[in-house]
């Protein structure tokens, strides 16, 4: 038996849901993150587990990043180290009960992440660069002078993200593989001159590490996927990968060897998804332009993590699903217009991504909603976070515990408050760990390319209370919300009572009236050419799209 009998492959989540879709900083080149192997090593608090306050410090004092941006990294790689929703409710709860920012730093000091991982989720920060060639080297840590000035390949990386294309994530493991080996060998390994040798060892607990980035089985079971250290640790892979029983460690020659040869395409990646994924079942397709929509999923035989659903190409649709063929997939809604989407169920992620003339109303989504190059586009959320980037002329409603992300390329970006509810919400933000509070859609964090700040920061502003309104979602469901979770910030409220007395005003002053029969059928008249070319301007199509030939029930995908 070979190692031609085991397949390897990138892990989907950490490249999907890990890197931040912008150009990294220049500052966690290689030449840095060596550094930074060999710094961890020799400080309490840093290894094998690295403290806030120790991360903190390295990035802020000897990379010159920002504070932001350091947390930024910090909070998105424990965001995928696959807390209970137990632990995510309990941490909120803590950062609820946190009245200024002293207690805010006291309940972050207290996480931890794993150094080794950490050091490789920096390093895959690079997917997004425009170009792999090595950065500029200096020497020592970087000079607190020396910042980069925003240039034109911030818009240019956002539109060239690669975060959902497997190949990509493939060609950058084939590529770069020697290199996160060596972010694991221990530096005192190294030569004087900062390179490996053909001795060096790495330990199998080391080893482990690369959980984080790949995985695989054995050919003749795929359904049965592991980590890639419990691969390497029998055989056929444990001999070729040249691991010594007595010292339980590999050799790093024959180790890169032994994953290279086994490499191979994520079988449950987005190509395999869109090769041969099944359909998603709606239960009211219409003919005519609804024929141009493709949807695929591969829920069927996805492990955790890898579930993945493509929607694409909804024209001037309603479509409303709540299913657990949905529950904990990451789905990507593309090109798509004219349309109303309504997916609520528990989802890992969702990336909504060229399209224009849609709303979005999603359920709980436990790590990500990411908004990209869209335009006219009303997003409608409870997420852990919200990205927006290269989009413009979009409002996104939020419901989230971390600063939205404004990435380059926004333009018109409007940022509002959670406005709705359906009745299974609160049980489904309870299955992923999401909270009412704490709550900062308003509290956006701008980032441009090399962390610094990019964006404009006239690309957004703050919904005004008087253009507030409530959204209702026109379904049956079972469940027992029955208002928007945490309530309505009070400006908001106070708009929406206003408009209520307002109309009730209206209502009486039409009651006082006193109209004969002929000028309340005029009147009526009247109001429904109005409101018709209020409909022609604005949502006919969404009202008509949810005409039933029955009753009006939300439909269960199969």
């Amino acid at each position: 038996m070979g190692t031609d009998t085991v397949s390897i492959w990138p892990r989907m989540e950490p490249f999907l849901l890990g890197v931040l879709q912008v150009a990294p900083s220049t500052k966690l080149s290689m030449h840095y993150l060596r550094k930074m192997s060999a710094y961890v090593r020799t400080r309490d608090g840093c290894f094998p587990v690295l403290s806030w306050p120790m991360w903190r410090h390295i990035a802020c004092g000897k990379l010159q990043l920002p504070e932001d941006l350091a947390w930024l990294y910090f909070e998105t790689f424990d965001l995928l180290n696959g807390h209970s929703p137990e632990e995510r409710l309990e941490w909120a709860e803590c950062l609820s009960q946190c009245s200024s920012k002293s207690e805010l730093d006291q309940q972050r000091n207290k996480l931890s992440v794993d150094t080794l991982q950490f050091l490789l989720f920096l390093y895959i920060q690079q997917l997004n660069r425009v170009s792999l060639r090595a950065s500029l080297i200096g020497e020592g840590w970087p000079n607190r002078t020396r910042s980069p000035s925003p240039s034109d390949r911030e818009a240019k990386t956002s539109m060239q993200n690669k975060n959902w294309d497997d190949q990509a994530h493939l060609v950058f493991v084939q590529s770069h593989l020697a290199e996160v080996l060596e972010l694991l060998v221990d530096p005192a390994q190294l030569t004087h001159s900062g390179q490996t040798s053909k001795d060096c060892q790495i330990p199998l607990e080391v080893v482990r590490s690369l959980d984080l980035l790949l995985e695989g089985s054995s050919c003749h079971n795929r359904t049965s996927v592991q980590p890639v250290h419990r691969l390497l640790n029998k055989d056929p892979l444990q001999s070729q990968a040249g691991f010594s029983a007595l010292s339980r460690c590999f050799t790093l020659q024959k180790l890169l060897s032994c994953v290279q040869h086994c490499l191979t395409l994520n079988p449950f990646g987005m190509s395999a998804c869109l090769r041969s994924g099944r359909k998603l079942a709606w239960d009211q397709q219409a003919e005519g332009p609804m024929k141009r929509a493709k949807i695929a999923r591969n829920t069927h035989a996805a492990p955790h993590g890898s579930k993945i659903i493509l929607m694409s190409q909804v024209i001037k649709q309603t479509l409303a699903k709540t299913s657990d063929k949905l529950v904990g997939s990451n789905v990507k809604i593309h090109r798509c217009s004219g349309a109303f989407i309504y997916l609520l169920s528990p989802l890992r992620s969702v990336t909504v991504d060229k399209c224009h003339d849609c709303t979005v109303l999603l359920g709980a989504v436990e790590t990500s909603v990411h908004l990209h190059r869209c335009q006219n586009v009303q997003l409608v959320c409870v997420t852990a976070r919200v990205i927006a980037s290269a989009s413009s002329c979009c409002t996104i409603h939020a419901l989230t515990p971390t600063r939205p992300l404004l990435l380059p390329g926004n333009t018109d970006i409007t940022l509002a408050p959670f406005h709705t509810f359906y009745p299974s919400l609160e049980d489904h933000m309870a299955s992923v760990g999401l909270a009412v509070v704490p709550n900062v859609w308003d509290q956006p964090l701008l980032l441009g390319s090399e962390g610094f700040m990019g964006p404009d920061p006239s690309c957004y502003r703050l919904l005004p209370p008087t253009e507030f309104h409530m959204l209702v979602v026109p379904f049956q469901m079972e469940g027992d919300t029955c208002e928007v979770p945490g309530g309505l910030p009070a400006q908001y409220q106070a708009s929406l009572e206003e408009k209520h007395r307002r109309i009730q005003k209206w209502q009486k002053t039409v009651m006082e009236a006193q109209l004969n029969k002929e000028q309340r059928l005029q009147f009526k008249e009247l109001v429904e050419v109005k409101f018709h070319k209020w409909l022609l301007e604005t949502g006919r199509r969404e009202l008509d799209s949810l005409i039933p030939p029955a009753v009006t029930v939300m439909n269960h995908c199969e």
